[in-house]
């Protein structure tokens, strides 16, 4: 008696009523389970059609191989063999499963790759579409290369002089008469100008702690050398070592593009709010112009290749239709922000000192530039003719590393290596010099506020004094610590109303520093009701 389906002897058999065949109950039991049909006959089976075939339990003979210790041995050869057979062909489907994975992985890192590039030059090629199209309307509204009279020749932009350098279009009447009109109505504006309101007084200065920190750049190349603020939109721009200008909307805490198109570590940048345009310097001798979008996106739309090394400060004039450079090649460009042109190119003879810093009179008529041996040059803008100059004991220790105008138009701040010196423009000379750091610590950033009411020194610590006049003392109202840990604050800047301080460092993070958010909503309380 065979079972029907493992043709072996069934030890529990079962019959069926159907077909008469033989079964092993587990085996069809299991197999009606799954089919509910005869494996044989494929007829419908139900477990009712089986009949139970009863039978005298018997022990099973013995193998006639296990009879014997030869024939145990032969079996247990047999069993070994087949475990090698077993054994090898399982090292064989492991040997093959490892190089399909491994083929598989190599096709998968090419594929990013392929797509990683693919993604680069369809953004650049998407970045060189959006510079032509800018472009083109410019190209072709605008009017023929401007000529400038030199030596009774006339010489187009490009060209080059005797001396071997470009010869420039110059400051043209037009220009000088549209500077001394700018500085005539602001002028007239400064002197009815009051403090306004709203700006934040001692008591709140003296309560500000850091309230929010923001890291912005790379952290394998860290260290933020220039902040400026849009005020009326509230987006801080920083500039990095790290090659990368970044936009940051302060109060959703979004970064809202980052620039790359620089080589080398960003020295300066300026907005300029009125066309919603960004300038930035950098050490890759170059100066660019963006071109801010409706989408919150910047796009490159001048680049400014006319020094011979870094451009460590970019200034706005305060029409906000010119800006300046100052270089390391000792030579500071005035330009026309509209074609990114350079109007003209300074430099004297007997220069040997970089440029390491510039700014603008807030009236526009005076630029400021600070040099790489301690040296203050101020300059007339009409006459491109340097006015007056403060070296020796009178000047700097080190490199001038930042220079401020105060808004009430009398003051500049300059700071180097011995601390902030303070100047009275009108006597042209030192009225006070502040000294927060040891000699061995310079002082890398000074900024008036706008209101002219507050000035910032930074330096190894954040200082904010209370601007004063050219007799009274100027108080320190608070210090904030360098968080950053690295010692060297590099950059600030007030926002409006000096509600906050933006303080970059030698790490990647922006620190913004306030009032915390219970002091702010009770001090916009109280200002709302004085009003």
């Amino acid at each position: 008696m065979i079972c029907a389906i493992s043709g072996e002897v069934p030890e529990d058999p079962v019959l069926s009523t159907k077909s008469g065949l033989l079964f092993e109950r587990r085996l069809i039991q299991r197999y009606i389970e799954d089919h509910g049909k005869c494996p044989v006959t494929k007829e419908e089976l139900a477990m009712d059609d089986l009949v139970t075939v009863k039978t005298n339990k018997i022990p099973k003979p013995r193998p006639l191989q296990a009879a014997s210790v030869p024939g145990l041995l032969g079996m247990f050869q047999n069993e070994w063999d087949a475990l090698m057979l077993s054994n090898f062909a399982l090292e064989q489907q492991l040997h093959t499963a490892r190089q399909e994975l491994s083929h598989a992985l190599y096709q998968h890192d090419a594929a990013c790759r392929v797509i990683a590039r693919l993604k680069k030059e369809r953004d650049e090629s998407r970045t060189l579409l959006a510079q032509a199209e800018r472009q083109i309307p410019i190209s072709a509204a605008g009017p023929a290369p401007v000529a400038a009279v030199t030596n009774g020749k006339r010489a187009l932009e490009d060209e080059v002089g005797p001396d071997g350098k470009k010869i420039r279009p110059g400051i043209n009447p037009v220009i000088i008469d549209e500077l001394t009109e700018c500085n005539s109505v602001l002028s007239a504006q400064r002197k009815k100008r009051q403090v306004p309101p709203s700006l934040a007084p001692i008591d709140a200065l003296e309560r500000y702690t850091q309230i929010s920190s923001h890291p912005l750049h790379k952290t394998n190349k860290p260290g933020i050398l220039s902040i400026d603020i849009h005020h009326s939109k509230d987006i801080i721009a920083t500039g990095g070592i790290d090659t990368n200008a970044v936009l940051f909307d302060r109060p959703s805490g979004q970064v809202l593009c980052t620039l790359t198109d620089h080589s080398k570590k960003i020295t300066s940048l300026k907005f300029v709010p009125r066309d919603e345009l960004l300038i930035t310097g950098s050490a890759d001798k170059t100066a660019r112009v963006w071109q801010g979008n409706e989408d919150g996106s910047y796009g490159c739309r001048h680049t400014m290749r006319d020094h011979g090394a870094e451009v460590e400060a970019v200034t706005v004039h305060a029409s906000q239709k010119y800006f300046a450079t100052a270089s390391r090649d000792s030579t500071w460009c005035f330009y026309d922000i509209s074609t990114g042109s350079c109007l003209t190119q300074v430099g004297e003879a007997s220069g040997q000192d970089g440029y390491t810093s510039a700014a603008f009179h807030p009236d526009g008529l005076i630029l400021g530039t600070g040099t790489s041996e301690g040296v203050i040059k101020i300059w007339d803008v009409k006459s491109q003719a340097r006015v007056a100059k403060f070296e020796g004991e009178v000047g700097h220790v080190g490199t001038v590393t930042a220079m401020s105008f105060s808004e009430n138009g009398y003051f500049l701040a300059t700071a180097a290596l011995d601390g902030v010196k303070l100047w009275d423009l009108r006597k042209l000379r030192n009225f006070r010099t502040l000294s927060p750091y040891d000699p061995d610590t310079p002082t890398s950033s000074v900024e008036f506020d706008f209101s002219g009411s507050y000035i910032a020194v930074a330096g190894s610590d954040i200082r904010v004094y209370q601007v004063a006049n050219v007799k009274t003392e100027w108080n320190l109202v608070k210090t904030l610590p360098d968080l950053s840990g690295t010692g060297k604050v590099t950059s600030v800047k007030f926002g409006a109303d000096a509600k906050y301080v933006a303080v970059g460092s030698m790490d990647h993070n922006l620190r913004v520093f306030g009032l915390p958010g219970d002091e702010q909503m009770e001090e916009a309380k109280s200002e709302s009701a004085a009003q």
